[in-house]
């Protein structure tokens, strides 16, 4: 199947409908529930998530967690440079890549208070890789003080970085490199967590460090590849093992978002021999795809043109459903769902 980005992938959203905070509390966020099985859609609120998942599920969820990685600098003529630091990418070394919001040159350093931090060593399909010229502990603690939420850019909060640094993180996010949440455990609160326990709903932590192009629009030369941008990922043996364990008697894999998801669907065949990973994954999620690991999805309403929309027609047509996915986003503008990134949710069972 050749994926015409444009034509399959696009549809048109109300402004109003695009979501500028987070619903308070988190599990207000409306729930858009959709089973395959009974093609029956419910509206409903996250709060009630675990009336809808099978109590031998095990749900899976990133723990990754969102870094201040957007640094605005100096020139050394004085003008002003915002610079979005790709944490996810950075091996802790004395270089590292940014995206800037303005051309810099080959050479040129960039200041805070007067001090040289970063120096231009190249740049290529505007991705500049910097000499970082203080120590890389140094660095990250600056950009903890100093940096700010890297939002993305349809959404124009008026939360300060205080209010964004809580609100634009899970509230069980504990491993700090991602430049964007893992938006669909956003809703996720104890109150949650207790429900599905009470439930008997096992959940499990793995980590992919979320980099810019997740919501970044595909390119046909994307499609091509059949692969997408490299994103960092983690499993611990012991939650391979619960995974593979859940996979053999035969309980759904409930992932907890999209890159969730690809995590699991890049090293299936390591997951269900129980074994540790430690790399990273350029998996392209598109129809016709079959899903190895994933029986059931939580997730967001996504941004047109994008590899998160596929993914999603991709588990829809994986699980013979008789609505695409346009159908249903259909009905979620219908019934009046925010979207994106502060957005509600939507569970395919």
């Amino acid at each position: 199947m050749i994926v015409k980005q444009k034509e399959d992938y696009i549809y048109k959203l109300p402004k109003k409908l695009i979501a500028q905070a987070p619903a308070e509390p988190r599990d207000a966020a409306r729930l858009f529930v959709y089973s395959t099985k009974t093609d029956e859609i419910v509206f409903d609120i996250f709060a009630n998530l675990a009336r809808y998942l099978p109590s031998s599920s095990l749900l899976v969820l990133n723990e990754t967690k969102v870094v201040p990685a957007r640094l605005e600098l100096k020139k050394v003529t004085g003008g002003t440079v915002r610079v979005l630091i790709l944490f996810n990418e950075w091996d802790y070394g004395q270089e590292i890549k940014g995206l800037p919001d303005s051309g810099l040159g080959t050479g040129e350093s960039l200041y805070m208070n007067a001090k040289p931090i970063l120096k231009v060593i190249s740049n290529q399909e505007e991705e500049f890789t910097f000499k970082i010229l203080i120590s890389p502990e140094e660095f990250e603690k600056l950009c903890d003080v100093f940096g700010r939420t890297p939002l993305p850019p349809y959404l124009h909060s008026k939360m300060d970085e205080k209010s964004l640094r809580t609100r634009y993180q899970t509230t069980f996010a504990s491993k700090p490199a991602s430049v964007a949440a893992p938006t669909a455990s956003l809703h996720f609160t104890e109150d949650v967590f207790v429900s599905l326990d009470v439930k008997g709903i096992q959940c499990a932590n793995v980590s992919l460090h979320v980099g810019r192009g997740t919501f970044s629009p595909v390119s046909q030369n994307m499609v091509s590849a059949g692969a997408l941008h490299a994103e960092p990922i983690h499993i611990d043996a012991d939650v391979a093992k619960i995974i593979a364990a859940a996979k053999k008697d035969g309980r759904d894999i409930i992932a907890a978002g999209t890159t969730t998801t690809r995590l699991l669907e890049s090293i299936a065949d390591e997951i269900l021999a129980g074994h540790l990973y430690d790399g990273e994954t350029k998996l392209f999620v598109k129809p016709p795809y079959k899903f190895k690991i994933v029986d059931s999805l939580i997730t967001n309403f996504h941004l047109p043109g994008t590899s998160l929309l596929m993914l999603l027609d991709a588990f829809l047509q994986s699980k013979g459903a008789n609505k695409s996915w346009r159908e249903l986003y259909a009905r979620a503008i219908e019934g009046s769902f925010n979207f994106y990134s502060f957005g509600d949710a939507m569970l395919i069972l």
